[in-house]
């Protein structure tokens, strides 16, 4: 008798456990299934009406219509991008928080002394919006009408000359550094708050030369008043096709562009990341959308997946060997 409500006992606690285990087998798919089911937050850690701001309200209108949820778009801004990023990195991995970052992700963990994340293992990239380039310009006043002869009259005139970049420790700023070192020349950097402030010095004959992303160049391609002798990144510029890039012409670890792109907390159900990505690419691909991408000076992508973890891992790499190399190092 003992023996028979033993296994019973038993009998029914193995019902119970298999019902639970079901339930949990079933509940998880069900989740990624409803997803979106409440509104979806992109974080973008830069002041609002900003390049990042402008592509995540974008992103977000067209992702809301789509989806028929809310995408509400807020601006966690300070720290050098850092207090936002670090907010989704340590967010819920549920999907429902994004956030727009730029290059700065891969460059900061080589120049800051600590970051409260880690960037390779506690954020995913999803999507990669779009690209960008600088120009190195000169104002048309500068001795020298190409490439070759800018080099040759800095090299000739050590510590005369000056280059501008739109802040320390931004891509125009090592884009400048990592210059130098490669050709030799001894030039004093002027870091200005911004691409804007930069580009009128320019224009005005104040500074002898500058890496200025292609963003604030672009109104000025027809003015005489400026030269622009180079561009940084893999291909030339649609826009610029007889400007040569620094790497044809020899030069190394320029290859890396300035980015802006969609990272997940680390962690979101691999069905969710293909959902949004799918999402986003589309989105990103429509002509009217890369229209205006491209009218503000980038060069829209869409890239998701391998390739786009691959180009990410390179690219952290790269920035971290010629940020040690420039010895280049921010205070927090």
């Amino acid at each position: 008798m003992r023996v028979s409500r033993l296994r019973a006992w038993v009998a029914s606690l193995l019902l119970v456990l298999v019902a639970c285990v079901t339930t949990s087998a079933i509940a998880q798919p069900s989740s990624t299934k409803d997803y979106p089911s409440k509104p979806i937050k992109i974080i973008v850690p830069y002041p609002a009406g900003g390049t990042s701001d402008v592509l995540a309200r974008l992103i977000g209108n067209d992702l809301s219509i789509a989806w028929k949820v809310p995408v509400v778009v807020e601006n966690k801004t300070g720290a050098s991008g850092m207090i936002g990023n670090d907010l989704v990195a340590k967010s819920t991995p549920d999907g429902y928080t994004i956030l727009l970052g730029i290059s700065t992700l891969l460059q900061g963990p080589h120049m800051f002394a600590s970051i409260p994340y880690d960037f390779k293992r506690d954020l995913l990239p999803l999507v990669l919006i779009a690209i960008s380039s600088n120009v190195l310009v000169i104002p048309a006043s500068f001795p020298a009408n190409s490439f070759e002869e800018f080099i040759a009259v800095v090299r000739a005139n050590p510590g005369k000359y000056s280059y501008g970049s739109y802040g320390a420790g931004t891509t125009s700023h090592i884009h400048g550094e990592t210059l130098k070192g490669q050709a030799g020349l001894d030039m004093t950097h002027v870091p200005y708050k911004g691409g804007s402030p930069l580009m009128t010095d320019l224009l005005g004959g104040q500074l002898d030369a500058g890496f200025v992303d292609i963003g604030n160049v672009r109104p000025f391609l027809k003015s005489e008043k400026i030269k622009m002798l180079v561009v940084t990144g893999e291909q030339r510029l649609k826009i610029l096709p007889n400007l040569r890039t620094l790497t044809e012409l020899g030069y190394r670890d320029f290859e890396p562009y300035p980015f802006f792109g969609l990272y997940l907390p680390t962690g979101v159900p691999q069905t969710i990341v293909d959902k949004l990505s799918q999402e986003i690419a589309g989105i990103i691909s429509t002509p009217a959308n890369k229209q205006k991408i491209e009218e503000l000076g980038l060069e829209p992508s869409g890239m998701t997946g391998q390739p786009l973890k691959a180009t990410i891992d390179r690219d952290y790499d790269t920035w971290g060997k010629v940020i040690k190399s420039g010895n280049i190092k921010l205070e927090q």
